[in-house]
């Protein structure tokens, strides 16, 4: 079928909005009509040729949603008509991870995903018989994408669907790493490091979780009421002397957890020294960039804190992005505030431009 997408053609350029050509689905494999995809920050660190595993020619975007128009043959759990959040973290069910309840990081279609393809090691996607890869195994900038059956969480049909693809990466890592990562304990203190998506997803899950505290750091005072109104009870304006306010805010010791949603490694160092001493735990939700480390001092360590990664939150995708959408359409999370700016195909460029500028949480396409 032809269809018009969003492909990535050389770093650095803007993408180009063209026609190209969507094969049907194969075994275990869906096609999907997109209604909504949420511009990430991903995508623009992806095109702009920063990220060291990046490939071009790609068809962006992994923030979708949409509805099921056809499934290819073995399909068992969808069927046309079906409502559905794409997840470029896929979850099969079977494999040692995914059976495990101290992970989400499915290993069934890893490999093949990361190189731009399909599980069969093929593409659905090209031009002029020219294969075009897809991205995070979702390539959402489209108007319809082919995707795995276990890449994609059946929902509640009454969701609207512009607001549900943002539980496909930024609002579920964040609402996850205080969930699910971290487990946030009832009465606890929290400290967020960073108002975008991620961040205020942190905020809305340590209330979730019944967090006593919550203290929200950020540059922009417009976040911070965001974050506010997410549930944070403090908000700190970030400056040198955050970690100092935070020990002075707990008595001296740090808070039970911090969440680092900023991908910049010194406010990394500020979670981590952050956390309590004792039993503090920081968990690092952000995306540092290429060649970059975290340095860590032992003492920090020795004294009781601890370190944990969180990917989309630690979200076993199938089976948790519906609970968390029910949480929201039961009016438990507010999503509609995350909403900046909406935006047709078209106008993808300005979705990043607008990201750049920090102008907003997130501009979201809308296919019809």
């Amino acid at each position: 079928m032809k269809m018009r997408a969003a492909v990535l053609e050389e770093f650095g350029q803007p993408l180009v909005v063209q026609e190209v050509d969507l094969a049907e689905p194969r075994s275990g494999e869906v096609l999907v009509r997109l209604e909504a995809c949420g511009v990430c920050h991903t995508d623009l660190y992806t095109a702009s040729g920063a990220d060291p595993s990046g490939y071009a020619p790609a068809v962006l975007g992994h923030e979708g949603a949409g509805v099921v128009e056809s499934v290819g043959p073995d399909v068992t759990s969808l069927s046309p008509g079906d409502h559905v959040v794409t997840l470029f973290s896929p979850q099969c069910r079977e494999c040692v991870h995914c059976v495990d309840e101290r992970t989400n990081l499915c290993m069934a279609i890893r490999a093949e995903q990361g190189l731009g393809h399909l599980p069969d090691g093929t593409t659905r996607l090209s031009r002029d018989g020219e294969e075009i890869r897809h991205f995070m195994g979702t390539s959402t900038f489209a108007e319809y994408t082919v995707m795995p059956e276990i890449a994609l969480a059946k929902i509640n049909p009454e969701a609207p669907l512009d607001r549900a693809c943002l539980f496909a990466c930024g609002l579920s890592t964040g609402l996850g790493a205080a969930m699910y990562t971290a487990n946030v304990e009832p009465g606890s203190t929290c400290v967020v490091f960073g108002a975008g998506m991620v961040g205020l997803g942190a905020v809305a899950g340590c209330r979730l979780q019944e967090a006593e505290r919550i203290v929200c750091v950020d540059l922009s005072d417009d976040r911070l009421e965001m974050a506010r109104a997410q549930g944070a009870t403090d908000v700190i304006k970030a400056s040198g002397d955050t970690v100092e306010q935070i020990l002075e805010m707990t008595g001296g010791f740090g808070a039970d957890y911090t969440f680092e949603a900023t991908g910049l490694v010194k406010v990394m160092e500020q979670a981590v020294e952050s956390a309590r001493m004792g039993w503090g735990l920081c968990t690092i939700a952000g995306v540092a960039g290429k060649g970059e480390t975290l340095d860590v001092i032992p003492r920090w360590l020795i004294t009781g804190r601890r370190i944990a990664g969180s990917s989309f939150g630690g979200v076993k995708g199938r089976d948790q992005v519906p609970e968390l959408i029910d949480r929201y359409m039961n009016g438990e999370i507010d999503v509609d505030p995350f909403l900046s700016h909406q935006l047709t195909l078209d106008e993808v460029n300005k979705g990043f431009d607008l990201m750049e500028a920090h102008d907003g949480i997130r501009s979201v396409i809308k296919f019809n």
